[in-house]
């Protein structure tokens, strides 16, 4: 018989472990705050094209550094589409700044000069319209927490969705500390990471509980914490392997994508990593607890 491990009996490490990692996310988000992406802060976008001539993003990032910091740091982006000859490539260049039309005038003249390609466009992303991009973000987590309550609650019992939901803030907090403190932009992709991050950490948290609602019933009587390690010995190959399986794809995306993917590849490393242990580690122990008094 394989011998169980004491999940329960650990759990007081792991849960100091978070508080640690709560802690520092929060005082990192409020000292050091979040590199948002232009979708949340304004500003411009310049599309480029070339014809006949083979650039990558290096070579547009090293030419285009020579205008200001800014182009040093943005966000390059090659554009494919379907009805584009092969000889013709384009880049969508994104700062987080606007400009006056006399200033737009003289970058799009030094770039063309400095990337021997054609400026088609030089468009401002208004702040107004990055604020409701931040103000659907935030709405769009906070119905899907109220959602996911709801729908575990008429599927178990309340704690149960009480201690997802926990968890689940747990992870996206832990998550946007990490973008807090490695300086990982926050953009639309971010944002993806953090919904699929929901996603996947809600369903190691339904596998676990159906588990161990399903072991109440066959084992009545028997001491919570037992069923539950039970339930977590239980689910945990399954629930490793396919966290292991998205954290290598997402992690070979992070070493070897480009930086448009980079902020979804990093939200996705951490998530699942920490995604992984709340289940056991933060949803378990409130069950347990919850459920002797």
């Amino acid at each position: 018989m394989r011998k169980e491990i004491d999940f329960m009996g650990k759990s007081k490490i792991f849960i100091t472990i978070s508080l640690i990692l709560i802690a520092v996310s929060i005082v990192s988000i409020f000292t050091r705050g979040f590199n948002f992406g232009v979708e949340f802060t304004g500003g411009s976008e310049i599309i480029v094209r070339f014809e006949n001539k083979q650039v990558t993003e290096d070579d547009i990032r090293t030419a285009i550094s020579q205008i200001s910091e800014e182009f040093a740091k943005a966000r390059i982006v090659e554009i494919r589409s379907a009805g584009d000859p092969s000889n013709v490539q384009k880049y969508s260049i994104i700062v987080p700044k606007t400009y006056e039309p006399d200033e737009k005038q003289k970058i799009q003249e030094e770039m063309e000069k400095l990337l021997s390609g054609k400026v088609v466009s030089f468009n401002e992303i208004s702040g107004t319209a990055a604020e409701e991009i931040r103000r659907g973000t935030w709405t769009a987590i906070l119905v899907a927490l109220v959602v996911l309550l709801i729908y575990i609650t008429i599927r178990f019992r309340f704690i149960f969705g009480i201690a997802a939901v926990v968890a689940l803030i747990h992870d996206v907090l832990i998550t946007m500390g990490f973008f807090s403190l490695f300086g990982y932009e926050i953009n639309v992709a971010a944002v993806a990471a953090f919904l699929t991050l929901l996603g996947y950490s809600l369903n190691d948290t339904i596998v676990l509980s159906d588990r161990i609602r399903e072991n109440m019933r066959r084992y009545r009587g028997r001491n919570m914490e037992n069923i539950v390690n039970m339930s977590i010995n239980q689910v945990l190959a399954r629930t490793i392997n396919t966290s292991l399986t998205t954290f290598f794809v997402v992690f070979v995306l992070l070493l070897f994508a480009g930086n448009a993917v980079k902020p979804f590849a990093f939200g996705m490393t951490v998530g699942t990593i920490v995604g992984t242990y709340s289940s056991f580690y933060i949803v378990s122990p409130i069950i347990v607890k919850w459920t002797k008094q």
